[in-house]
C-alpha cells in the first residue's frame, strides 16, 4: 500500500517508467533552462543518457469501505502508438502484476475512473483478446469526462476506437461531469486545459485529503511555475488557470498530493510561498 486517507487505502499500480521527450519540447515556454530547473526541483527525474524527461505511467487503486476504484488505466498492452515507440505494441505484465500486489484481480475492480482522455490514461481500460478489444474490467462501470467525449473522438488516432468505443458497445461507460462524486470518499476537482473535460480527483476531506493530478501538472518543477504551458495541452492558458487554482486548493487545505507523471514516489505536499508555491517530497 502506497498511503491510507482516512478509511482509504491508496496503491499505487505501475506501468512503466521510462525516457518520453526533451523537456525543452514538451515545456516550450520554459526557456533553455528548463532540464536543470526540472532537475533541481526532482533530482533523477532527467535520463542523462538521453536527456529527455523521464515520465512514469501510474494509475491508483483506491479501496474505500463500499468500493475498488481505479483511477487512470495507463498506456496499456498491443496499442497502437507509432509516434511512441515505448508505448507501441507494448506486452508487459507490470501493470497486471501491481493489481496482484494490491490483492485485486481485474473482476473486483468497481469502478474505472479516467482523468481524461489520452492514450497514456486508459490504455489498459480494454484488452485484445482473439482480435478484440473486450473491457478489462469486466464488472466495472468506467466513469469518462463528458466533456472529453467529442474531443477524443475525434482526435488523429485509434486511440478512441482501442481504448474507449468497446466499453462504451460492452455498456461499460458512463459519461459524467465535472462535480461527479463517488460516495463519501471521492470526489472530482475540475481542471480542464489539457483536455476539455479533464478532472482531478480528491480523497477524503479535511485532515485526512489527498489529490490526484492526473495532468493537470506534469512535473514537480510546474508547482513553482504554473505558468509553463505542456506541448500537448488542448487549450493552454485554461490548463495554466487550472493548475494554479488547483495549486491554491492543494496549499490552503495542506492535503497530500500525488503526481500522475512526477518523478517517483510522485507524493508530497503544495506550501504557498510570497511569490507561488514550493514542492515538498515526501517519502512513499
Amino acid at each position: 500500500m502506497l498511503l491510507k486517507i482516512g478509511e482509504v487505502e491508496i496503491w499505487r499500480i505501475l506501468d512503466m517508467v521510462a525516457p518520453f521527450r526533451a523537456p525543452e519540447d514538451l515545456f516550450p515556454n520554459a526557456g533553455p533552462d528548463v532540464a536543470r530547473i526540472i532537475e533541481a526541483a526532482a533530482p533523477g527525474s532527467m535520463c542523462q543518457d538521453t536527456q529527455r524527461l523521464i515520465l512514469p505511467m501510474q494509475g491508483f487503486l483506491l479501496k474505500t469501505p463500499s468500493h475498488v476504484i481505479l483511477v487512470d488505466a495507463c498506456v496499456g498492452n498491443h496499442k497502437t502508438h507509432p509516434q511512441i515507440p515505448p508505448w507501441h505494441d507494448r506486452d508487459d505484465p507490470r501493470f497486471m502484476a501491481g493489481l496482484v500486489a494490491a490483492g485485486v484481480t481485474p473482476s473486483d475492480v468497481d469502478f474505472v475512473l479516467c482523468t481524461h482522455l489520452h492514450g497514456d490514461h486508459v490504455g489498459w481500460n480494454t484488452r485484445l483478446e482473439n482480435g478484440q478489444w473486450v473491457p478489462t474490467f469486466p464488472n466495472a462501470k468506467y466513469l469518462l469526462p463528458q466533456a472529453d467525449k467529442g474531443f477524443a473522438e475525434n482526435l488523429p488516432s485509434p486511440m478512441y476506437a482501442e481504448s474507449v468505443l468497446p466499453v462504451v458497445v460492452a455498456g461499460q461507460a458512463d459519461f459524467v461531469g465535472p462535480d461527479h462524486a463517488l460516495g463519501d470518499h471521492v470526489q472530482l476537482i475540475p481542471t480542464p486545459g489539457h483536455t476539455p473535460g479533464h478532472v482531478s480527483v480528491q480523497i477524503g476531506h479535511g485532515d485526512a485529503c489527498a489529490i490526484i493530478t492526473g495532468d493537470a501538472l506534469h512535473t514537480a518543477a510546474q508547482v513553482a511555475h504554473p505558468e509553463w504551458h505542456f506541448v500537448y495541452d488542448a487549450d493552454a492558458p485554461l490548463a495554466q488557470t487550472s493548475r494554479t487554482q488547483l495549486l491554491g486548493q492543494a496549499a490552503e487545505t495542506g492535503c497530500c498530493v500525488l503526481g500522475s507523471h512526477f518523478r517517483l514516489p510522485s507524493i508530497g505536499r503544495v506550501k504557498a510561498t510570497a511569490d507561488g508555491f514550493a514542492w515538498k517530497t515526501q517519502g512513499g
